[in-house]
């Protein structure tokens, strides 16, 4: 009835005239309409058309991905990385959507389960404040579970040392933080690291007479993670699931020099190049680079 022309006028009734007289909703006239019968189209994209299309973000998104040395990064390091390197200025959504539309994603990036709600802050606002240090361990053919022990700085996530071997003894617990010690203050004399804190778990390591004693020795105050809240450490906690996932997952080691190897080769690309969202996508090494310029200026 819709299409059918008027002898009056000479123009078809059109499906608004009908539905009013016939007291029929138009919604459901196109929701019981034949396929074909109303035409749908996809809307438009509204305001301005971007610098560049999808298409070619795509391009530069693969491209991205391509020369990065990591792997299982999100949207916003590639998006700076575009506006940096590349000078494509583009939205953090829009990247996100052409990455999820084309599964450019990291699978390992969706949440799983619940998280647990951690309303502190562990995140200083300069350097040589607060470290984190943690041990994992990693599984070779030769000689077994070996361990990697890293010392990172809470202020710009550096790993400032880290230190692989067989034993995860108190002693080479304390090897990472003595790395740091002797990289950033010069010294491991009595109380060359006074005034700073290491927060540390209740593992066997860390509660020994031995290791308490020797960073008091130090001039560095224990500060430890609460029982059965990782997140409380969360800074050397989320160094090593980056070591483990840029590094060790996916490989088979033979011995434990060749985990010292591969563990020395991250964490000196890591330092380097490594971005950290919370210092504005900045390395770690490029942060500590720029507060020293600005404490020398």
């Amino acid at each position: 009835m819709s299409v059918a022309t008027s002898p009056v006028t000479g123009h078809p009734y059109g499906v608004a005239r009908v539905c009013f007289v016939w007291d029929v909703a138009r919604s459901t006239y196109y929701a019981q309409a034949p396929r074909g019968a109303a035409e749908c189209t996809k809307p438009k994209r509204r305001g301005p058309m971007p610098e560049i299309s999808d298409e070619v973000l795509l391009e530069a998104i693969r491209h991205d991905l391509d020369r990065s040395p990591f792997v299982g990064e999100g949207h916003r390091k590639v998006r700076a990385r575009l506006r940096v390197l590349d000078e494509i200025r583009v939205s953090k959504t829009r990247v996100l959507r052409v990455m999820r539309e084309n599964n450019l994603l990291s699978p390992n990036r969706s949440r799983k389960g619940e998280g647990k709600t951690h309303d502190g802050t562990i995140i200083t606002d300069k350097p040589n404040v607060m470290w984190g240090t943690d041990g994992t361990k990693i599984f070779t053919l030769d000689d077994g579970w070996v361990w990697a022990f890293s010392t990172v700085e809470h202020w710009n996530a550096e790993c400032v040392g880290c230190h692989v071997c067989k034993y995860g003894s108190r002693f080479n617990a304390l090897e990472p933080v003595r790395m740091g010690i002797e990289k950033n203050f010069g010294s491991v004399a009595g109380d060359a690291a006074r005034g700073l804190a290491l927060r540390m778990d209740h593992g066997s390591q860390y509660i020994s007479d031995h290791f308490r004693k020797q960073i008091r020795y130090w001039g560095i105050t224990a500060s430890w993670a609460f029982v059965e809240e990782p997140q409380t450490n969360g800074v050397a906690e989320r160094f090593n699931r980056t070591l483990k996932e840029q590094a060790i997952y996916g490989r088979i080691f033979r011995n434990v020099e060749e985990v010292r190897v591969a563990v020395k080769t991250f964490v000196e690309q890591y330092n380097a190049e490594w971005l950290i969202e919370k210092m504005g996508f900045r390395s770690p090494a490029q942060a500590r680079y720029e507060y020293a310029l600005a404490e020398a200026a």
